[in-house]
């Protein structure tokens, strides 16, 4: 199997939202990154876009590693397709593999774990303790009210700018994914491609 030219971690919700174009778009993630040599990096379930963005990125011909909590795997959770299927002993050895094994990050629509991800991976970086980019593919205005809320906090001077500057937001994947990648500094021959 080749070796992939890029890994992408992707959070996401465990279920698929009330939305149709959720699953879409976690489709065209999943496609857009075996199309293009890549490798996703994700939590390792089978349920909602998490399963959806895997299966897609399979199905396209893509490499997926899935990282997991044993007491996940209890629940049959685990996506048993993977390439590659890390079962880890708790969330933080989990989040720790997936930040390790990625080039960059994108969050889609998600839940609690999703967002408690995003900001982790987000605190490291303005922290200095990882310089890869981070993407919010912002569906159908769904975090509009988290990135009001954000800008709140930069008003009332608990953040500044340049931390939401480290922050790429976009409604469309076609934009986002390759801005990433580009700004991971890895080879983007594909930039003016879309999925």
């Amino acid at each position: 199997m080749a070796k992939p030219t890029f890994s992408l971690c992707v959070y996401c919700g465990s279920k698929p939202g009330d939305d149709s174009s959720f699953a879409e778009s976690a489709v065209q993630v999943g496609q857009w990154i075996a199309q293009h040599g890549g490798q996703l990096v994700y939590g390792g379930g089978r349920n909602g876009l998490m399963g959806v963005v895997a299966d897609a990125t399979l199905a396209a011909g893509g490499q997926v590693v899935g990282i997991i909590p044993q007491a996940l795997v209890e629940k049959e959770w685990a996506h048993q397709g993977c390439t590659e299927l890390h079962v880890v002993e708790n969330m933080h050895d989990r989040k720790r593999m997936m930040a390790e094994r990625a080039d960059a990050f994108i969050a889609l629509p998600g839940g609690i774990g999703t967002f408690e991800e995003f900001y982790e991976v987000w605190t490291w970086r303005q922290l200095g303790y990882h310089n890869k980019p981070i993407g919010l593919l912002n569906l159908n205005g769904y975090y509009d009210p988290m990135l009001l809320f954000l800008n709140n906090v930069v008003k009332h001077r608990f953040m500044d700018t340049w931390q939401m500057d480290l922050i790429q937001s976009d409604t469309d994947a076609n934009r986002l994914l390759p801005g990433l990648i580009q700004a991971a500094g890895l080879p983007t021959p594909f930039l003016s491609q879309s999925i």
